[in-house]
């Protein structure tokens, strides 16, 4: 008796021990103004992907997955917050009056450029279930991100693009300084996780690897952009500097990617490819998708996700159920039994249905977007502005453009029309209603303030 009362207490903290070392691991990439075919596995010729494409073929591809905003600052908000813009106030990058003052009609929303604490951050919900989350490159949503849950945080301040000499070293990041010229910031920053993920293989870990690139300003290296030279251009992808980003990107990923299985991780890895806004139109093509980063046409918001958890997905399997930046929060939590923040606000849904069976679906009406700011046009196509204040809504193949400025509304069934060339609005006029008045309820619900 005495010997079973001893022996039952250390089966059980054994156990507790194996469970507790079962601990999904979590890598997210995070890639800035990448495109939605910017990537192989998404249709690319031109561009070079190979270790972002076999992720694909071990996982699942989001066909209709989209960031919360068409622009970096407000889709990390989200992201990282769970919650849509209206909420934590973050609805742009910087001003929210970009562009000539004489051409605007209307008095933009005020914009905050911070993150406010009173948020509780994905960092903040996995910590206390005992994970060491790391973020390593962009963070754009204050100075220092080990205030807000992260015990690592390499590179991160508020900075929205990389600061002194761009990608090439000399450089000086938070716990990232590079006094002599030569290295590139997308290797280094990929060398920083792997070892990231040395130091802590033994427990569990939430790895966020937010990449600077392919933001401007578009620098490479060298050999790589002469590869690219060479290179037949397809499509509107022609850009050899770009392309040799894009290459970096994906070199370093592969190597997060081998150290994962060197250290035989893998199987117990959730990893996440993501954008965070649509591509550059002045950089790159988003065809068939109308439009580009900074604005609510589908090039803006549309993004190449892929998930792959081991035992979960499906190797090459394609989900077309809809979903946004905000469902990742409640996801992670699910795959890694973390509690909700009590009395906490999640507009997200978990993912997790559509990873077990990426034909099933989340049963939400729809998803939105609220931008009322302007952002100023950078290509002659563009003319004053890219977009002008405005909201959106899709609900199932529907989606509905509102802008504020004149209550203009725009509808188009992406089922048939995934470039948005054809505006149904006069011609599906209840279907414009039923949108319109999805969309205007959710932004009571919200409190959404409108522009005056």
């Amino acid at each position: 008796m005495k010997l079973l009362k001893v022996i039952v207490p250390f089966i059980i903290l054994l156990t507790s021990g194996i469970h507790a070392a079962r601990k999904p691991n979590i890598v997210f990439f995070f890639i800035d103004d990448l495109g939605w075919t910017d990537v192989g596995f998404m249709g690319s010729k031109y561009y070079e992907t190979p270790h972002v494409d076999k992720l694909a073929s071990e996982g699942t591809i989001f066909h209709s997955a989209y960031a919360n905003a068409p622009n970096c600052a407000p889709s990390r908000a989200c992201l990282m917050s769970g919650q849509y813009p209206p909420r934590h106030g973050v609805y742009t990058v910087g001003d929210p009056r970009r562009g000539n003052h004489n051409l605007r009609k209307i008095e933009p929303t005020e914009n905050k450029t911070e993150l406010g604490e009173e948020f509780v951050t994905i960092a903040e919900a996995l910590g206390p279930n005992g994970y060491t989350c790391a973020t390593m490159g962009k963070w754009h949503l204050g100075k220092d991100p080990t205030t807000q849950g992260f015990h690592v945080n390499i590179a991160g301040r508020e900075w929205g693009s990389p600061s002194g000499g761009g990608y090439h070293s000399p450089y000086k990041y938070p716990n990232l300084v590079t006094p002599k010229k030569g290295e590139y910031l997308t290797d280094r920053l990929g060398e920083e996780a792997c070892k990231f993920i040395d130091s802590n293989k033994e427990k569990p870990f939430f790895l966020y690897l937010t990449h600077y690139t392919v933001h401007t300003p578009i620098q490479a290296k060298d050999e790589l952009t002469k590869k690219y030279k060479a290179k037949p251009t397809h499509g509107g992808h022609k850009n050899a500097k770009y392309a040799a980003m894009i290459e970096s990107m994906d070199d370093s990923i592969g190597a997060v990617l081998a150290k994962l299985k060197e250290l035989e991780l893998d199987d117990n890895t959730m990893v996440i490819f993501f954008s965070d806004n649509g591509g550059h139109g002045g950089v790159t093509s988003n065809a068939p998708l109308r439009g580009s980063k900074g604005m609510l046409y589908e090039g803006g918001i549309r993004e190449p996700l892929v998930i792959k958890w081991p035992g979960v997905t499906k190797a090459g399997t394609t989900c077309h159920e809809p979903v946004i930046g905000i469902d990742l929060y409640p996801t992670f939590l699910e795959v890694t039994g973390s509690p909700a923040p009590k009395d906490y606000t999640l507009d997200g849904r978990s993912l997790v249905p559509l990873l077990k069976d990426a034909t099933a679906n989340l049963g939400r009406d729809a998803i939105f977007w609220h931008f009322p700011c302007y952002l100023q046009g950078y290509t002659e196509r563009h003319g004053a502005f890219r977009t002008t204040p405005g909201g959106a809504v899709r609900a199932g193949d529907w989606k509905l453009i509102e802008y504020f400025e004149d209550d203009t509304l725009e509808l188009y069934n992406l089922s048939n029309d995934i470039g948005e060339k054809k505006d149904l609005a006069k011609a599906e006029p209840k279907k414009t209603r039923e949108l319109h008045k999805l969309m205007t309820d959710w932004r009571r619900k919200v409190q959404a303030p409108a522009p005056t």
